[in-house]
């Protein structure tokens, strides 16, 4: 006589079951990455009412927090690893994103060659240093598994314009005359990158669309600087 299985069902429960218990283990470890994304995001904000020359303080106090970050990162990937990558992605690609921002805006401060000592700001870290830096692929295309993303990075790199264009904004009240210039030529060049990019996805496009106003802003900056005879003589001559 002709009728459903009920071992069709007992086999959809045990997947959904599955399914449930692999979200509730990233659920944990992605509420992990969120509080210590904060906890790096509140360190390095220190740097906009810092001396440049106090920053290795800034970037000794950030060691611990962004170690837990890459502990965290890696154990999304080994847990996330056990599912296809895009059926779960959307869970974890907001503070994979906040992770990242902190990490430009690290290594832009010094923070990747940092050994102690002085630091030398300016430095971008590419999509790939930061896979190193977390021992995770990155932009996968043969495979489904866990990586960063390329749009992950894209939205970041966007994210640190605005950072930095505040941090132009910030130096300025704490007499500090170059770092504006150093900002401004970095987000110049990352403008130039971006209009190099044909973006497909819209989120990413209107946001990249703004970053002309952002140049601008800084730009703003250095020309007050100049306007008041401000701008070191050093920058002046290289310019």
């Amino acid at each position: 006589m002709p009728g459903v299985n009920p071992a069709i069902f007992h086999d959809l429960q045990a997947r959904v079951d599955e399914d449930t218990a692999v979200r509730d283990e990233l659920k944990d470890i992605i509420q992990a990455l969120e509080k210590q994304n904060r906890n790096v995001s509140f360190v390095l904000s220190r740097a906009h009412s810092t001396p440049v020359g106090q920053l290795p303080d800034i970037l000794d106090a950030a060691k611990e927090p962004i170690a837990d970050v890459f502990a965290t990162v890696g154990k999304l990937s080994h847990a996330a690893s056990k599912m296809p990558y895009y059926k779960f992605n959307n869970m974890w690609s907001r503070q994979m994103q906040g992770a990242v921002e902190s990490l430009l805006l690290w290594g832009w401060l010094g923070g990747y060659k940092y050994q102690g000592g002085g630091v030398k700001c300016g430095d971008l870290l590419t999509i790939q240093d930061l896979g190193d830096i977390l021992h995770i692929p990155v932009n996968l295309k043969d495979r489904d598994e866990f990586h960063l993303s390329l749009e992950e990075y894209l939205q970041s790199l966007i994210s640190l314009v605005e950072e930095l264009t505040r941090l132009a904004r910030n130096a300025v009240t704490l007499g500090d005359y170059e770092r504006p210039l150093l900002i401004n030529q970095f987000v110049k060049d990352l403008h130039a990158g971006f209009q190099m990019l044909n973006l497909k996805n819209d989120s990413l496009r209107r946001r990249s669309d703004g970053l002309k106003y952002r140049v601008k802003d800084v730009e703003d900056v250095v020309y007050d600087l100049s306007l008041r005879n401000l701008v070191p003589k050093k920058a002046e001559q290289a310019q």
